[in-house]
């Protein structure tokens, strides 16, 4: 699978405001915010540019769809 971003990329410092209790919740049980943020935030990428792709290429599959609905250009060389 193509990586959507540099996963090799220096990490930058931010500041992020969170529900408290949220965060609280997440020291408690050791969970590593930062691996936990980057793996939501690459999943949030990928979807995004799922429906980006789709939208883009919205019309070109159209067409592949109607041309499919009146059979293949090579149905008639199938074997099968």
């Amino acid at each position: 699978m193509r990586e959507i971003f540099d996963k090799k990329a220096p990490k930058k410092a931010t500041n992020l405001s969170i529900n408290s209790s949220l965060l609280a919740e997440a020291k408690s049980l050791k969970v590593n915010l930062s691996a936990t943020l980057e793996r939501a935030l690459e999943e949030e990428l990928r979807e995004n540019k799922r429906k980006q792709w789709r939208e883009d290429n919205k019309q070109a599959i159209e067409n592949c769809n109607r041309l499919a609905d009146n059979g293949l250009f090579a149905d008639k060389h199938r074997g099968f």
